[in-house]
């Protein structure tokens, strides 16, 4: 009997539950419930505080803060990009972890670690809201608000000792606040050259980690212990000031900043030809780099003279000495109607042994180019001595980040010597009463360097620099810089006129090295001019 009663019993429940299954699924298809209302969809101004409050964390920043920017168009980007994405970082990721991991390895006595699954999901994370600061340097800031709720699948295989174990990283979630900036900003594509990453706050980092199928975040304690932890790691090392810095283009190629001095030392010219009708010539030289900005120096003028001696001696900056290269012309002076051309010629900067004087005889041509026949003509020489003095390792910028170090200019410079850079940025609210073409000029030891002209704008910008090489710190000078507005009409009437001035006293650009500020025009109404000053010092 108790055989047949535990097989009755058996039965018994499986018919039971057959039946139960089959009466639950045929009232859940065919039975609706009657007591469920259609959600009522209210707008927020009628919502009382209650419920606004448990609505708030989950608002998007654009909508709480005011100074963060609304990203549609990002997440939608990113939604549309996320499976190519999603590929191109895993892959970029295996390529990058499979060096670490051949080399560490064999201190753990490890056989082998691979990626069996490595996938981002197919959800993508979401910008919640951008905030951008503006600043006088040449940088971009950035604090996004990233929130990653994914669906990844790492899968990671552990071979030691014969044995295998597989660790399995599941429903990731990470929300952070990084600021990303972008400096400096150079003409150069992609238009910064470094991208330093900070955390604003300890970001939020949740999943799940399986060992062998078991979930082990299961355990008690380990996952608020395992949880503290990354925060805490993560923080030490990227939470602000601390950053994470990547170079995109090289230092010195991006910026174009001065490598050395060019010593140049007109001496003489010999066998000029004559250009005046009384049988005599008023020779002059014009020297300048090519790929600068700069105006030419000029020699005085030896009259009636063809084999003048000038022995004058220039100082110039070198941005870069394997493209720069030194060009001379000779011009008779004439005092009414344009100077005769005599002849040129150049040197590239390549050709010089650093540091070393070079003494240099050069016959004068019409022009560079090598097929011209007329280059074969006698036309007298020039002599010329030339030394590149380049900045010493230990005197140029480490990294972007040492605007405020004192630069040094190379040995041979005067005692107390240097350069004074000017970087004229850009002007604010400048117009004019009948016309607003600005530009700036400026004065400085009796030597005039103007900008670019920009018409017809209020807010201009040039990104220009000038460089003035002297003997010693100009401790009790001022700069003058005066925005100046010419009419692009033909006439008379208003030709020019001033839209501000400001007078500089550089004694502190001497002791701090570095000056970045808007200057309040003087005699505009709102005008203001952004201008940096640079000091390097030769000690």
């Amino acid at each position: 009997m108790g055989f047949v009663s535990t097989i009755l019993g058996f039965c018994g429940f499986g018919v039971g539950v057959s039946c139960g299954l089959t009466i639950g699924y045929y009232l859940f298809i065919y039975f609706q419930p009657c007591d469920v209302k259609d959600p009522v969809i209210r707008p927020l101004v009628e919502r009382d505080s209650k419920s606004l409050q448990q609505l708030l964390s989950e608002i998007p920043l654009w909508v709480k803060c005011p100074d963060y920017d609304r990203v549609d168009w990002l997440n939608k980007f990113i939604e549309y990009m996320w499976p190519y994405l999603d590929k191109a970082i895993c892959r970029t990721a295996k390529d990058i972890a499979a060096p670490i991991i051949a080399e560490q390895i064999p201190k753990y006595k490890i056989d082998s670690v691979e990626f069996e699954t490595l996938t981002l999901g197919s959800l993508p994370p979401t910008f919640q809201g951008m905030k951008v600061y503006v600043t006088e340097e040449k940088e971009l800031i950035m604090e996004p608000s990233i929130k990653w709720a994914g669906n990844p699948n790492v899968t990671v295989a552990v071979k030691a000792f014969g044995l295998k174990a597989t660790v399995q990283v599941v429903d990731l979630q990470v929300f952070a606040a990084p600021r990303i900036t972008l400096k400096p900003l150079v003409p150069s594509f992609p238009c910064f050259a470094n991208i330093f990453v900070s955390l604003m706050e300890k970001p939020h980092v949740d999943f799940g980690l399986k060992l062998l199928g078991a979930d082990l975040m299961s355990i008690p304690g380990l996952y608020r212990f395992v949880q503290e932890t990354i925060k805490d790691q993560v923080a030490n090392m990227y939470l602000w000031p601390k950053s994470l810095e990547v170079q995109i283009l090289d230092p010195s190629k991006a910026m174009k900043k001065p490598v050395g001095v060019l010593h140049v030392k007109i001496l003489r010219a010999m066998n000029l030809k004559k250009k005046d009708l009384l049988g005599a010539s008023d020779p002059y030289v014009k020297l300048k780099l090519t790929e600068s900005k700069l105006p030419s120096k000029k020699t005085p003028v030896r009259h009636k003279n063809l084999n003048p001696e000038w022995n004058e001696e220039f100082n110039m900056v070198v941005k870069d000495p394997e493209s720069q290269a030194l060009e001379l012309s000779v011009y008779d002076w004439e005092k009414i109607g344009k100077h005769d051309k005599m002849g040129m010629n150049v040197i590239p900067l390549k050709d010089l042994t650093p540091d070393e004087t070079k003494t240099m005889t050069l016959s004068l041509l019409k022009n560079m180019d090598a097929n011209d026949s007329q280059n074969d003509k006698d036309r007298g020489q020039i002599m010329v001595e030339l030394t590149y003095k380049p900045f010493k390792e230990d005197e140029l910028p480490k990294d972007f980040e040492d605007n405020d170090a004192a630069h040094k200019v190379p040995e041979g410079t005067p005692p107390g010597g240097g350069v004074l850079m000017i970087i004229v940025h850009e002007a604010q609210d400048v117009e004019g009463k009948h016309h607003t073409n600005p530009y700036v000029k400026i004065l400085f030891k009796g030597e005039e360097r103007k900008t670019k002209q920009v018409k017809k704008n209020r807010d201009p910008r040039w990104e220009e620099e000038f460089t003035f090489v002297l003997e010693e710190p100009p401790v009790n000078d001022r700069v003058h810089m005066e925005v100046v507005s010419t009419s692009t009409r033909i006439g008379l009437l208003h030709p020019k006129e001033t839209l501000g001035y400001v007078d500089i006293n550089l004694s502190d650009v001497v002791s701090n090295k570095r000056i970045n500020e808007k200057y309040h025009l003087i005699d505009s109404k709102n005008g203001r001019l952004q201008v940096e000053l640079q000091w390097r010092t030769a000690s």
